[in-house]
């Protein structure tokens, strides 16, 4: 494992202590579990296509095949 050093604002010092000490954990673990929560959601958002944004909305309207295709549907929109 490699040894990572940096700095920190006091008050983030003082909440990085008081939270180690909550709950049993040493400061290094906290950073460590808050960096992969950080890229795991980064990889999340950034790695998800539209579908699998949407996925549960897919399929969720009933509405004509070709709907998106049949210009006769679009009769009445727009000017």
């Amino acid at each position: 494992m490699h040894t990572l050093t940096l700095k920190v604002p006091e008050l983030l010092h003082t909440r990085l202590n008081r939270y180690a000490k909550q709950k049993g954990l040493s400061k290094s673990e906290i950073v460590r579990l808050a960096l992969q929560n950080y890229f795991s959601q980064e990889a999340g958002v950034r790695g998800a296509s539209i579908y699998d944004l949407a996925q549960d909305l897919a399929g969720s309207v009933e509405a004509p095949a070709d709907l998106s295709a049949n210009k006769a549907y679009l009769e009445g929109y727009g000017a």
